[in-house]
């Protein structure tokens, strides 16, 4: 399925495709207000997702010397990604006609006035879509953490941070949101299970084999010093999700409304059917297994939620969790790496999951101004969804891979990727920020 439709952002499509590309709809697009305050509230949820959501959700996983340190990494791909993002990295994105990347034409924001509004959102300012697809960036950037947590240097996360976004994150936007040839092609990712969340999950399980296993790692008790934090930052996840993917929808309307069901189901889904994994194999159902379910589920259910209903969205969380388990509990296990905080197996899996169930179930009925008339997914008729997501899929697998051992490379030639053993010992909080997150002698 290829054309008009899909040489804009799958996300702007809901404001229609084929009244975007006429005159008259051109000549009479107009800020509203409604749509503007919805957005502005969803930009927030989703900033939200990683300070303090993914930064709680982290730091409970890891060990008490390393929660500081795991949370400052947190902080640092929202402030250094935010800057770069008005700098080059909106403009590379979403201006121009490019195949591969964008253009320069809004480097520094210049030319963005308070009424300016970019062709992907029709009815918000271009400064609120630019802030919005901001807050996606920051979060895809501080997950690749997650498989590297208690080891990483912070110089060296920095330096990454910067690379990353502009030679692996912005290129793979733009290839599909941003009128690449993915998207041309026909490849559909409402909210980003591929391009963030996919995209994330490969550049954590290359790190986590460039950067190597921690010390101790199947021989010390590694677990983690607080689940509390954790489950409260998958709270303000499974929360902020909300503005994730419904807010995709770019305006306040009953596309977000069916965005936001299938997010939710698609979450209760996987978390149910991890703990009920975990339960077959344990015994037991634990609280970790539980938040680690519901991440999965949210992961798997982003591409698709504005092209299913409840009854899909619950499926794809489902098989979401069981995947996912199986994944972080024995596909690790086979291939021996370290991916500490498992953003791999919940976001590259998940994200992978996600985006090939989305060729499987996107209907037209859910989304009728997408299609142009026409079928969607494998449930609507239309099977070759299913490849054209593989091709997607693909795609993004192998630039992402490729793209991160490379600057992982670079950095490590730089400033060195891993902290010495004697200060993987002490502590990250100490040896990298001389801090500590619990002062238990004051």
């Amino acid at each position: 399925m290829t054309g008009a439709p899909f040489r804009l952002s799958v996300a702007a499509i809901a404001t229609s495709t084929a009244l975007i590309s006429s005159p008259a709809f051109a000549q009479s697009a107009k800020i509203d207000a409604a749509d503007t305050a919805w957005m502005i509230g969803a930009t927030s949820l989703v900033l939200m997702m990683t300070i303090p959501g993914l930064a709680l959700f982290y730091a409970g996983m890891v060990r008490k010397k390393n929660v500081l340190a795991t949370m400052a990494q947190c902080m640092a791909a929202t402030f250094l990604v935010s800057v770069l993002w008005a700098i080059v990295g909106y403009s590379l994105t979403f201006t121009g006609n490019g195949v591969y990347i964008g253009t320069l034409e809004r480097m520094f924001l210049y030319g963005m006035t308070l009424d300016s509004i970019s062709p992907l959102a029709k009815t918000i300012p271009e400064s609120l879509f630019m802030v919005y697809q901001m807050t996606f960036a920051v979060i895809t950037v501080a997950l690749v953490a997650g498989s590297v947590a208690d080891r990483l240097r912070f110089s060296a996360f920095l330096l990454f941070c910067a690379f990353w976004l502009l030679l692996v994150y912005v290129p793979i936007a733009h290839w599909v949101w941003g009128g690449g040839f993915l998207g041309t092609y026909g490849v559909i990712d409402f909210a980003g299970g591929l391009v963030v969340h996919l995209n994330a999950g490969i550049a954590g399980l290359v790190a986590a084999y460039v950067v190597g296993k921690r010390r101790g790692y199947g021989t010390e008790n590694l677990a983690p010093y607080d689940l509390t934090l954790a489950v409260i930052g998958t709270g303000l996840l499974w929360v902020g999700w909300f503005g994730f993917n419904a807010g995709s929808a770019l305006a306040s309307s009953p596309l977000a409304t069916s965005a936001f069901i299938a997010t939710h189901f698609g979450a209760a889904a996987a978390a149910l059917s991890w703990s009920l994994a975990e339960w077959v194999k344990n015994g037991r159902a634990s609280a970790l297994g539980a938040i680690s379910g519901a991440v999965a589920g949210l992961v798997a259910i982003t591409p698709a939620a504005g092209f299913v209903g409840p009854r899909s969205a619950l499926g794809i969380g489902f098989i979401a969790g069981i995947f996912c388990y199986w994944m972080v509990t024995k596909f690790k296990a086979m291939f021996g790496y370290d991916d500490s905080l498992d953003a791999f197996g919940v976001h590259g899996a998940g994200g992978t999951i996600g985006a090939l169930l989305t060729g499987v179930c996107a209907r037209f009925a859910i989304n009728p101004i997408f299609g142009d008339g026409k079928p969607v997914g494998g449930l609507d008729g239309h099977w070759g969804q299913v490849g054209n997501q593989l091709v997607g899929i693909l795609c993004a697998w192998g630039f992402a891979l490729v793209g991160t051992i490379v600057i992982l490379k670079i950095v490590d030639v730089t400033t060195g990727i891993r902290v010495t053993e004697e200060h993987e010992v002490e502590g990250l909080d100490i040896t990298q920020h001389g801090e500590e997150a619990y002062n238990l002698e004051s």
